[in-house]
């Protein structure tokens, strides 16, 4: 085994246009970085439209791509893809076949979604040179039921889709709100049938007592607080971990990745519920813990000598120029982290280097069109880039230094 096993993450790649006819020195810059290390990873953030076809199962957010994207990709140096989002099922079971598919016909290692839920959950392994890699890739939503995979039963078939972590999301109530919210769904009461009516194609969500409402599908909960909670279901949490226990107890190096839409209204704030989950993952035995979802630069945390990057933003990102959610400066910037690891998977290196997704030029004159790459932040931008990071990881008791306009993590 060689003495560094070196990985690069990336900020999720949203690809919807095929990238390699463009010779632009500044992406072969892009492109040397990834290639410069023995496993380079990021999120497919869509779902490939192939031979199996499918169906737009969204509106406005609706997203896929041709299977071009891959081998774009795959020029760029990527070679482990997560599949596990809100974007995998938006063709439907179809899309999933599509995209396992042409994952597997560029021999991407790829895990996240499956033909069926123990596929879908299934650690999926690559060999590195001397390294056997194993990724787990899981989604927390939230998405409708029918995204995720499900294995066969009696009466039912099985379903193609996404491997989920189950989470729910719940509001706790002062006695006087919740009173007043229930006094409210007293006016509007209506039969058990009507309520599995509205329900469908969901299952209403299941209540813990009397303190516990089913507000037309939200569940509120009377307490002596105001807040909200999301709550990760243990049977659900405890599936993960023990795939990601069973690849490590067999030697391999695990590499654990999670997608999720549970933002704090501070986008670049950590939930406390995933610092929780992405511990418990450590703990179980990750090598390396990486989430996408909110298009943001997170914290980076050193877990038993473990990287948990809890947000990476994003690294390709096509979107329709009109969308006014995607107008925020810190939506276009991020980093590329490149990870060294020892011997036992103990990480001895980490370098970040500050990127603009779609350019420059359009964060200070949005008439100007963006790239459909990333570019490396000139030395101001990078700076400023790392600063902020700095402060953040700082609450996480880690420190970061800049060093010639890459930052460099104290280990």
């Amino acid at each position: 085994m060689s003495a560094l096993f070196s990985v690069a993450v990336t900020g999720q790649s949203l690809i919807r246009h095929d990238l390699r006819a463009i010779s632009d020195p500044r992406l072969i810059d892009i492109t040397q970085i990834l290639k410069a290390s023995d496993l380079a990873f990021t999120n497919l953030e869509t779902t490939i439209y192939g031979r199996h076809g499918g169906w737009p199962l969204k509106g406005i957010y609706f997203g896929a791509s041709a299977p071009q994207v891959l081998a774009a990709l795959k020029g760029l140096g990527f070679n482990s893809l997560a599949l596990a989002n809100n974007h995998a099922f938006d063709l439907g079971p179809p899309g999933i076949l599509s995209t396992l598919e042409e994952v597997a016909a560029r021999d991407f290692l790829h895990a996240g979604i499956g033909i069926d839920m123990r596929h879908a959950t299934k650690a999926q392994k690559k060999q590195f040179g001397s390294r056997t890699v194993a990724l787990v890739a899981m989604d927390a939503g939230p998405g409708p039921s029918f995204m995720y995979a499900e294995d066969a039963s009696e009466g039912r078939m099985a379903r193609p889709g996404v491997n989920r972590l189950n989470v729910s999301r719940v509001f706790e109530l002062e006695a006087d709100t919740f009173n007043v919210l229930r006094s409210i769904q007293d006016q509007f009461q209506s039969s058990p049938l009507e309520r599995a009516n509205y329900a469908q194609p969901e299952d209403p969500p299941a209540l813990n007592g009397p303190d516990d409402i089913d507000f037309y599908g939200t569940i509120f909960r009377r307490s002596d607080q105001t807040v909200r909670r999301v709550v990760v279901d243990r049977h659900s949490a405890s599936a993960q971990l023990s795939a990601i226990a069973e690849e490590a107890g067999r030697d391999a190096f695990v590499i654990v990745y999670l997608h999720h839409h549970h933002w704090e209204p501070n986008w670049q704030q950590v939930p406390s519920w995933v610092r929780e989950f992405a511990q418990d993952c450590v703990n179980a035995g990750a090598s390396l813990f990486v989430s996408h979802g909110a298009p943001v630069l997170q914290a980076v945390e050193i877990y038993r000598n473990r990287p948990i990057f809890y947000g990476l933003g994003n690294f390709i990102f096509h979107t329709d120029d009109q969308a006014r959610e995607w107008s925020p400066p810190e939506v276009w910037k991020s980093v590329i982290a490149t990870c060294d690891f020892g011997p036992g998977g103990r990480v001895e290196d980490i370098s970040l280097r500050p990127i603009v997704i779609g350019g420059t030029e359009p964060l200070s004159d949005p008439a100007r069109d963006r790239l459909l790459f990333p570019v490396l932040a000139d030395r101001a931008m990078a700076a400023d880039i790392l600063d902020d990071l700095a402060r953040r990881c700082a609450d996480f008791g880690t420190v970061l230094a800049l060093e010639n306009g890459i930052g460099r993590i104290a280990l």
